[in-house]
């Protein structure tokens, strides 16, 4: 009997150069794709080329050098990162803070003004201070949420099952049929009226399941800073990504 040849497996990413520089494409297939498709995303930088199932790794490779300049001027637009670091200026609530470090003795994080500034001041170890900036951020969010939720659910007669944090990439907040709502913690860096719209758009679908023009009309009556609200977003809402 025969053996079947098989075929070797893919690697996980690409090189491509452009005048000197080195690109990392990620490398993914896609049985439903049709043709490949190269995106790079803006939240975080990363280059991402799909693959249909036949498609040879090859040919997703001459893909994507053909197209290095244009991946070079989309990483080029991506702002940079800022991490959690001491020094480093991060909003809160859409307001600028800088991040100082009181000590290495582990202590409470907490909200100062600091020679007329607003500063979120972490005492810990050097090594520690990304980590409870971001637990920080998390439980400011998981408050502002929870009370605009309670509001909400007293205007609609209606509670979620269950609300959960995470960091998505795609979506600032969803609704599931079981009514299930989900966040992304970083609506607590964004001017509060955003997290404010994202609940009542959310909390909306527990009502409403779709997109239909009597779901729009409810987020309109629940929160009038929709429109602002999505505005916001759309300019300014992945730039929230460049955060830790």
């Amino acid at each position: 009997m025969p053996f079947a040849l098989l075929r070797r497996p893919d690697p996980d990413h690409l090189e491509v150069q452009h005048e000197g520089a080195s690109f990392r494409v990620a490398l993914r297939r896609r049985e439903t794709a049709r043709r490949i498709t190269l995106r790079v995303s803006a939240a975080t930088g990363e280059a991402v080329i799909t693959l249909p199932s036949r498609t040879a790794v090859n040919t997703a490779q001459r893909f994507a050098a053909s197209h290095a300049g244009w991946i070079a001027t989309r990483l080029a637009r991506v702002p940079a990162r800022v991490a959690f670091e001491p020094e480093s200026s991060l909003p809160l609530r859409g307001e600028p803070h800088r991040i100082l470090q009181r000590g290495t003795r582990s202590g409470p994080v907490r909200v100062e003004c600091v020679a007329g500034e607003p500063a979120i001041s972490v005492s810990c170890d050097a090594a520690h201070v990304a980590r409870r900036i971001r637990d920080f951020l998390a439980r400011e969010a998981k408050h502002d949420l929870a009370e605009a939720i309670e509001r909400y659910a007293v205007q609609l007669g209606q509670r979620p099952v269950r609300v959960t944090l995470r960091d998505t990439r795609s979506r600032w907040g969803s609704c599931t049929a079981r009514g299930e709502l989900n966040f992304s913690w970083r609506l607590i860096l964004a001017p509060p009226m955003v997290l404010d719209y994202l609940v009542a758009h959310e909390m909306a679908h527990l009502r409403e399941m779709n997109h239909s023009p009597r779901f729009w009309a409810l987020v309109h009556a629940l929160c009038p800073n929709t429109n602002a609200a999505e505005a916001w977003l759309k300019r300014h809402g992945t730039g929230l990504h460049r955060y830790g």
